[in-house]
């Protein structure tokens, strides 16, 4: 016999569920959410922000900034290998809105997020409402549609009895493997607050089972084979090595092959940085050791990659002329990039099978003493930078070197955009599997801290290193206050350039001498490339001065000695630290031998342009199609 049903508000409904939604992998289980981030409008406040307030069991986190909320969010779930994640809620228009970008982010780098906007009246005769988007070809259009094409799954409640279908299926892509990503429920600020007999066995414990699908048998057959014919094959870890918790299966597979490693953006962290046969990043931000051997690889087994151009470096990364691939991916669309031999299936299953399949099967011994000599001359190369000590400003390749070296090795660095992804993936040394945390499928600028405030929530144990530059941290650092309310550490280092740093060395290698990347005054109404030398001036902007006023223990830094005992204080501080420091912009991290493909104009009056384009051409016919 059915239970009494229980008559709650929409809203007071999907609270409810969503505190007994579990997941489980291995035999270990977990709540799928942690809580709920939000901004209350008038479009959630008497729905979802009452059921909240109902609901003290689920935790309700105040936040400063939409957009950073979902960023947390997505980096709580990459530290928690996709098991768990958040809540996001906001109110609608530009509440909504502001959701749009950290939903793209999170999709695109397949991590879990629910995102819970409201929406205008669903009984429309009040409207427009404050924020609504009005169309003349339809009352059905919100801004909340933009939510679509960045979203796993969508759908607008527009009956209080529909999110008995609607949550489990939000549920399922949230736990697919495959499938994961941003899922976006919209939800009509008057049906949030309408009540309804809701079934009692809606609200039952779910348990969500994570499963590991096995990759095809004879497919693995045939790859194995490729791998016993290949004389020069390379690993690509991406980072499904680390979701599916496959280091250590990884690490079996390249001691009892002899196969080297590559890593992505994503995937660093799959292989300790000292391992012999770890050759470091690939591609468009790679090391000398990873490129050259990729280079020359007859055979490319990508492990949980999805080959973006920076992996590839625009597809000019792999030149053998006979180079086959093998993918293993939990994804069939990403098993089947550059026509590889595709295993669809758990990273870390799959690497267990080859295992057995290859016996004792064993690289040739000068491939091994090849790859372990470029390991050991990138690690050279690595204390060189390190050591360097430029003056009168720091360069950001020894900042990094200090982070590296002085600051926890427990702890996780962060990172997202500009030029300090690139080196962070050529310098840093791995010394755990989360030690290196990097938002680059999007490049978002500021995802930095609040993807730091996410990644200390998860790990609260660990030290978290915020590592940003100026033009990040000018869009978003307001969750610096979230951080210190809620009692996270954060150490920020702020790394100030005067202006995009990264952008101004693409535009001087496309001949544009740095055109609108310098954060300087116009000059004859004109804004100062970097051809204008140190003739500038810069704005009074104290970026110090606003971490300090944001609540933040703050060391301004000149030095790199002052810089190394900064970090030092850092570790005895409490609340969320900024060390504030300058740095040389033209005093980068070198290119390995390697390329991306960023157009040049094919006319202009300047020479510049014009001998940046007669390069391009000639890096452009390097480009490759595999089939």
């Amino acid at each position: 016999m059915n239970e009494t049903p229980v008559r709650l508000t929409m809203a007071q409904a999907i609270v409810r569920y969503l505190k007994n939604q579990y997941t489980c992998r291995d035999g270990g289980e977990r709540s799928l959410f942690a809580g709920c981030f939000g901004i209350f409008g008038h479009g959630v406040v008497g729905g979802l922000g009452q059921a909240l307030q109902e609901n003290q069991d689920f935790r309700y986190y105040q936040t400063r900034n939409e957009q950073a909320m979902v960023h947390a969010a997505a980096a709580y779930a990459k530290m928690k290998n996709r098991l768990q994640t958040f809540v996001c809620t906001s109110s609608i228009g530009p509440g909504a809105t502001n959701m749009i970008t950290g939903a793209a982010g999170a999709t695109i780098n397949r991590l879990p997020v629910l995102l819970l906007p409201g929406d205008l009246f669903a009984r429309r005769n009040v409207a427009p409402v404050l924020q609504q988007l009005e169309s003349e070809h339809g009352q059905d259009i919100s801004v909340s549609d933009c939510f679509k094409p960045v979203s796993r799954y969508w759908d607008r409640i527009n009956r209080a009895d529909q999110i008995l279908t609607s949550l489990p299926q939000a549920m399922r892509v949230l736990t697919s493997p495959a499938e994961t990503g941003a899922v976006t429920l919209s939800l009509p600020e008057d049906v949030q607050t309408e009540a309804y007999d809701y079934p009692a066995e809606f609200f039952e414990k779910r348990i969500w089972t994570i499963p590991r699908a096995r990759a095809d048998q004879e497919l693995l057959q045939r790859a194995a084979e490729l791998i016993r014919q290949a004389h020069k094959p390379l690993i690509v870890a991406g980072g499904g090595v680390l979701y599916s918790e496959a280091t250590e299966a990884l690490r079996q597979l390249v001691e009892q092959t002899g196969i080297a490693v590559c890593e992505t953006m994503a995937g660093k962290g799959s292989l300790l940085f000292d391992h012999p046969l770890n050759l470091g990043a690939i591609g468009a931000t790679g090391t000398l050791a990873a490129n050259r051997i990729a280079r020359e690889a007859d055979l490319i087994i990508g492990i949980g990659t999805r080959y973006s151009d920076f992996t590839t470096a625009s597809q000019t990364a792999f030149q053998h002329p006979a180079v086959r691939f093998v993918n293993i991916n939990v994804t069939d669309f990403d098993s089947h990039k550059q026509g590889a031999l595709a295993l669809v299936g758990d990273a870390r299953c799959a690497l267990q099978e080859l295992l057995g399949l290859l016996g004792e099967h064993s690289t040739q011994a000068d491939y091994r003493q090849q790859a372990q000599g470029l390991h050991n001359q990138w690690e050279a190369e690595v204390e060189r930078i390190y050591a360097i000590r430029n003056q009168p400003l720091v360069s950001q390749g020894e900042l990094i070197g200090a982070v590296n070296e002085l600051g926890d090795p427990d702890g996780v660095v962060v990172c997202a955009a500009g030029s300090l992804p690139g080196d962070l993936h050529k310098l840093w040394r791995t010394r755990h599997p989360k030690n290196y945390h990097l938002e680059y499928g999007y490049s978002c600028m500021g995802y930095e801290i609040a993807g730091g405030l996410g990644v200390k929530m998860a790990a609260p144990e660990r030290e978290v290193y915020v590592m940003v530059g100026d033009g990040s941290y000018l869009m978003l650092s307001s969750d610096i206050v979230t951080s210190i309310q809620e009692g996270y550490k954060l150490t920020i280092v702020l790394i100030d350039s005067l202006g995009y740093n990264s952008i101004g060395g693409l535009s001087r290698s496309l001949g544009q001498q740095g055109f609108g990347t310098r954060f300087v005054y116009h000059e004859n109404n004109r804004l100062p490339g970097d051809d204008a030398g140190s003739e500038v001036r810069p704005l009074p902007v104290d970026l110090a001065m606003n971490a300090r006023g944001l609540g933040a223990h703050v060391i301004e830094c000149k030095t790199y000695a002052e810089f190394a005992a900064a970090l030092k204080e850092a570790k005895t501080i409490d609340h969320t630290t900024v060390i504030a420091i300058h740095c040389d912009r033209y005093v980068g991290v070198p290119g390995y031998e390697t390329w991306w493909d960023v157009p040049v104009a094919e006319v202009s009056e300047m020479e510049s342009v014009q001998q940046a384009r007669a390069q391009w051409e000639v890096k452009r016919a390097a480009e490759r199609y595999f089939y």
